[in-house]
């Protein structure tokens, strides 16, 4: 029987590959992450399949097609974390899913943008210790608000229906522009620059690569509407952690929230209670009473679980029978694009 071995497999999502598979397939799950050191772990299976935090540069790679692994299986959209031309070079087939749930990447968002303007963690904690003031909760209607979307692929999009049913003014900013967006819900595309300047509220739904990079970092964040909010539901890489920092100290920044982080990778996803938080940054960002951040769940739905399942099994299935994916990482599919939003999963 095929063996796949699965890297950062988390309880959560261990059910839904093995229902995915109906006994077609023997898993060996690794609570571990696949690094250089822990890929000889792999040894005599034919697909490995890896998580956003996983470690597939070329030099991992090379160590997996050695040990006869000849398919590489992404359980995530994005897929920054994986050196495609290397994987070509070596042999080695990459399957990504491309779409799972736009749903939820998109409503976690949105969720995000309510409990920060309506101080919910805040208010959350005052009523716990039986203080019911109010002196500090003021929030605002989100209805008439700007909103601009960066990055208006699958799930920039579907925040856009979302917003649109908020009765919010929508921006967006992206080198591909939809036109269904703006004869559907009005969106109007503008310059990166220009969207700052006029948005309420930001959110980014881009993919990370290396012109997306901090794109938004000081001088970015500089051009903020000030007192604006920031959601980050994308890849923490978009965002400059502590350029971030510095304009909610100064005001500049009104609102952060974040379901993914810039140094999440070794943290994220595990269990820290027991320790004093090993990321001084993130400490810092966490004492902030304006910042709300989630640990990279906005993908955790049961819906997209059994899609990003699926849809893992469906490619290794297609590859196995000799027919082609539509989910396969080519080379050509590579460059700095933004214009498709990559989940945050």
């Amino acid at each position: 029987m095929t063996t796949i071995t699965v890297f950062s497999a988390y309880p959560f999502e261990r059910p839904y590959l093995s229902a995915a598979a109906q006994g077609r397939y023997s898993f060996n799950f690794l609570n571990v992450a696949l690094t250089p050191d822990t890929a000889a772990q792999a040894a005599g299976s034919t697909a490995v399949a890896v998580f956003v935090n996983d470690d597939a540069s070329a030099p991992v790679l090379e160590k997996l097609q050695a040990l006869g692994v000849r398919y590489l299986l992404v359980r995530a959209a994005g897929h920054d974390n994986v050196d495609s031309a290397a994987a070509h070079r070596l042999g080695l087939r990459v399957a990504t899913v491309p779409h799972y749930s736009p749903f939820a990447i998109a409503e976690h968002a949105l969720a995000l943008m309510l409990a920060l303007n309506r101080h919910l963690r805040q208010a959350d904690t005052q009523l716990r210790r039986g203080d019911f003031r109010l002196d500090h909760l003021i929030g605002f209607d989100l209805h008439g608000k700007t909103v601009g979307i960066v990055g208006c692929g699958t799930i920039g999009g579907t925040l856009a229906g979302l917003l649109h049913g908020f009765g919010c003014r929508l921006l967006g900013y992206d080198i591909e522009p939809d036109a269904e967006l703006t004869r559907c819900y009005g969106l109007q595309y503008v310059p990166l620059d220009e969207l700052c300047a006029q948005s309420d509220v930001v959110s980014l739904h881009a993919p990370l690569t290396p012109i997306t990079r901090h794109l938004f970092d000081q001088a970015r964040l500089a051009r903020l509407k000030p007192g604006a909010m920031l959601i980050n539901t994308a890849r923490g890489a978009l965002l400059d952690t502590k350029a971030a920092l510095a304009a909610l100290e100064s005001g500049q920044l009104g609102y952060l929230g974040l379901d993914v982080y810039e140094h999440e990778k070794g943290l994220f996803f595990n269990d820290h209670s027991q320790e004093l938080l090993p990321d001084a940054l993130l400490a810092q960002l966490l004492a902030q009473p304006n910042v709300l951040v989630t640990g990279h769940q906005g993908f955790l739905t049961d819906e997209a679980l059994t899609s990003i399942a699926t849809t893992t099994i469906e490619s290794l299935d297609s590859w196995l029978a000799g027919q082609p994916t539509a989910n396969e990482l080519l080379p050509s599919a590579e460059g700095p694009t933004m214009a498709a939003a990559v989940p945050a999963g």
